[in-house]
């Protein structure tokens, strides 16, 4: 499976780079238990950020919410499933919502993501 890793990456920061990326960290710090069970994480920062960058924007320019909540809808169009994280994060609880509109289950612990034979 293709699974969404979705939790805080701007909530809670203030703008302050060095939050955001202790927030990119723990979303981060995620992918290896997603791997190991066999399937394909993803992150919409992954991709979101260097559309930005390539934009001459950062995540805490105006066109950020023209491309961070975008990304992540489009590549939930993609995804199997959701690893929701904790913690308050309003593009994270539309990435929940949106995996449910499509069907998909949303996990919250990486524990309860089923293991993948072979």
């Amino acid at each position: 499976m293709l699974i969404l890793i979705a939790g805080p990456y701007r909530s809670g920061t203030g703008g302050d780079p060095e939050a955001m990326a202790a927030n990119l960290a723990r979303l981060e710090a995620a992918a290896w238990p997603v791997f190991e069970a066999g399937h394909l994480p993803a992150i919409g920062e992954w991709i979101a950020l260097p559309v930005l960058r390539s934009a001459g924007a950062g995540p805490t320019d105006p066109l950020a919410d023209q491309v961070l909540y975008p990304t992540a809808d489009r590549l939930l169009q993609h995804c199997d499933a959701v690893l929701r994280l904790p913690g308050e994060s309003t593009g994270a609880d539309q990435d929940v919502a949106t995996a449910r509109r499509l069907g998909l289950p949303v996990y919250h612990d990486p524990a309860e993501i089923p293991h993948r034979d072979g």
